[in-house]
């Protein structure tokens, strides 16, 4: 017996519709209350909308903004496109991983308190190198202020 809780996904149907078309407005539903698409949503979604698991799973793994792997409160993505990088974004990603003790296959803390990711553009150019923390840009960024900011999370919770 699961003790999974389905009402978002019903609410989210509810909303949009049980149609195929709105497939991914309940994914991003679901994403935004779990921060990430549990296994236990293709099945449910499958019967409920009258598509496939496996074309519901293929639309989940086709959109970057999806993730099938649980993320952390904190959500810290680093820029590494050409402007962020010619401005060493790199060391950047490099403190928060020490940090946090992250590695590019390791991107979420045990604590699921601080997720950690590399995106090809953030569309902060001017204001390079960037890094957002849950969606919120952080502009002109070092390695000292980054991992500053991190403590400041961790000291606040």
């Amino acid at each position: 017996m699961s003790t999974f809780d389905y009402t978002v996904l019903d609410r989210a149907i509810e909303e949009f519709g049980n149609a195929e078309s709105s497939l991914i407005s309940i994914l991003q539903s679901a994403q935004e209350h779990y921060r990430y698409l549990p296994r236990e949503v293709f099945p449910y979604l499958a019967e409920k909308l009258n598509i496939s698991e496996a074309k519901i799973y293929g639309v989940a793994t086709f959109y970057e903004n999806f993730s099938l792997e649980q993320k952390g409160k904190y959500v810290i993505k680093v820029c590494d496109g050409t402007a962020c990088h010619v401005r060493h974004s790199v060391p950047i990603l490099e403190a928060l991983r020490k940090e946090l003790g992250l590695s590019e296959q390791k991107k979420t803390t045990d604590d699921l308190m601080f997720t950690v990711e590399t995106v090809a553009c953030l569309g902060a150019c001017s204001s390079a190198p960037a890094i957002t923390l849950n969606n919120e840009i952080y502009p002109t960024m070092t390695p000292e202020m980054a991992v500053a900011l991190v403590k400041s999370l961790k000291e606040n919770g």
